[in-house]
């Protein structure tokens, strides 16, 4: 379920996107590579967008 009407998070994707930006930011500073887990964030907001767009059409139905 969507934590939000304008975002389609769920409160643990929501939380899950945080985490991975902290451990991003972390990396940066240190001059790590961050690709991976911006690929990762892209994935989590792909798999949510999805499953809204599916929920969505149930509805208008």
């Amino acid at each position: 379920m969507a934590f939000t009407d304008k975002d389609p998070h769920s409160a643990g994707e929501i939380l899950r996107v945080v985490a991975l930006g902290i451990r991003i930011e972390r990396r940066q500073a240190r001059g790590k590579p961050v690709k991976a887990l911006e690929n990762r964030v892209a994935r989590i907001g792909e798999k949510a967008q999805q499953r809204e767009d599916q929920r969505g059409k149930g509805r208008k139905k």
